[in-house]
């Protein structure tokens, strides 16, 4: 397996494997919202179509206690490695709306600065469509070209946007046909077009729902104003008090258990090119913010956070309405790193705010999903096998980074299956995941069904010797 032959195909296949990308974007598989249950299947039975078509076996839309993951392989020689591709084709609720500026299911290919080629603009786009199909292009190349290595094996799933709580399970009663070597995963980002990198570590995630309840009806702000309890006003405060002068999280044993890295540690992360003006320029924010004593880079990837993500309660239409309301809610999230873990913290959060909240109001916490930090070695052969593939395309040496954002299944695949992950993203964090607008570099799409091939015959190599 050589360059030639891998740009060879893609360029002659390069139209078609841009359409078909296209046609699978078009299908809103929202997995937080149960009316669109159709459309995951719908994309896990087209999912499934262009896994036969590239040429794999046992091909299956297998059923799951919620949404189903697509299952296929090809084997060569069970005497060769096994590498485990995960993905996922569910993607995030595209509100709101009107900040979008072309619609989210109807992906339209842009320029922009630093997409000068193109990038495409549709839900999913990044997160996880187009990352995920790269993968199974790739699969088709070294199938048509004649040049897979090793054996491959597909796991998709469709609820990773919430928390994979089926995925857990199905691995468990699928342990016997997940043997495998390593496990393969895009769902991350490089630092840019022209430095790549790869994700060593990845935070946990502890998701919380808070209500807070005071009268038993809304009332009139200015028959009940003042004598009252505001549940808006008690959830603010609650919110506000997670947070010291410092922006140092308050919840007690919050910090007990987080891994402190040593200066030699930081001194190595720092090292990945980064401009501050640059960043706040991207966001269009005057400043950054974060915990005292750390970097912007830093805050995102080696430090635990508290994030409220939605708030609500009271009136929110058109105009005016005197109303003390009944009720208020927030959804909050909290990002861990090394050590930390999900329900520990979940426990301490729900404590916090049911102590702190005053006698005047209810408070109902609820926990919807978590996941586990984890930490990749980068001496595994799939680490050096995916830092040699990039090196080959990108024309240099990959720098090892901590990302931000978690993917809960990771330290469930160390955990049920023994596999390290590697991951492998090709995204960018400009790219809008979660966000109106979401996009994929056509560069980057492109450059992940070069560079996946590459890893392949590398893993091989290293694992075999």
């Amino acid at each position: 397996m050589n360059t030639t032959t891998i740009n060879n195909w893609i360029n002659e296949n390069k139209e078609r494997t841009l359409n078909e990308l296209m046609d699978l974007l078009k299908i809103p598989s929202i997995s937080a919202d149960s009316k669109y249950k159709p459309d995951v299947i719908k994309t896990a039975e087209a999912v499934k179509q262009r896994l036969i078509e590239a040429g794999a076996d046992k091909v299956e839309v297998s059923p799951s206690k919620g949404n189903p993951v697509v299952y296929a392989e090809k084997i060569i020689d069970p005497n060769k490695p096994t590498v485990i591709v995960y993905g996922h084709y569910d993607v995030q609720p595209p509100d709101p709306l009107n900040l979008w500026d072309s619609p989210p299911f109807e992906p339209v290919i842009k320029k922009t600065a630093l997409h000068p080629d193109g990038a495409i603009f549709a839900r999913g786009a990044c997160d996880d469509k187009g990352q995920m199909y790269m993968h199974v292009k790739a699969f088709e190349l070294m199938m048509k070209t004649n040049t897979l290595p090793c054996n491959v094996k597909f796991m998709i799933e469709g609820e990773e946007e919430v928390g994979s709580p089926s995925l857990g399970p199905w691995i468990i009663e699928n342990k016997e046909r997940l043997k495998g070597d390593v496990i393969l995963i895009s769902d991350t980002s490089i630092i840019a077009n022209n430095t790549p990198s790869i994700d060593v570590g990845l935070r946990g995630l502890a998701y919380m729902e808070v209500e807070v309840t005071g009268p038993n009806r809304d009332l009139h702000s200015g028959v009940y104003g003042g004598a009252v309890a505001n549940p808006i006003n008690v959830l603010c405060k609650l919110i506000a008090d997670c947070h010291d002068e410092n922006k140092h999280i308050t919840i007690p044993g919050f910090y007990d258990d987080v891994e402190e890295l040593s200066a030699a540690e930081r001194a190595e992360l720092a090292k990945a090119p980064f401009d501050n003006e640059v960043y706040k320029k991207d966001l269009g924010i005057n400043d950054v913010m974060g915990e005292k004593g750390y970097s912007a880079i830093e805050r995102t990837g080696i430090r635990p956070t508290l994030d409220v993500n939605g708030i609500w309660g009271g009136y929110t239409g058109e105009g005016a309405k005197t109303v003390l309301p009944s009720k208020a809610y927030a959804k909050i999230s909290m990002r861990l790193v090394p050590n930390q873990n999900s329900h520990k913290i979940s426990e301490l959060f729900q404590k916090h705010f049911e102590t702190a909240a005053p006698k005047s109001v209810k408070v109902k916490v609820t926990t919807h999903h978590g996941g586990e930090p984890v930490v990749v070695s980068t001496h595994s052969a799939g680490y050096k096998a995916a830092s040699l593939a990039m090196e080959e395309t990108f024309g240099q040496k990959p720098i090892p980074t901590r990302g931000g954002g978690s993917i809960p299944i990771v330290a469930l695949f160390k955990k049920e299956l023994g596999l390290d992950s590697i991951l492998f993203g090709f995204g960018l964090d400009s790219d809008a995941l979660h966000s109106p607008n979401e996009h994929y570099g056509l560069f980057n799409y492109y450059k992940g069904i070069e560079t996946i091939p590459l890893f392949y015959k590398h893993f091989t190599e290293l694992a075999s010797n």
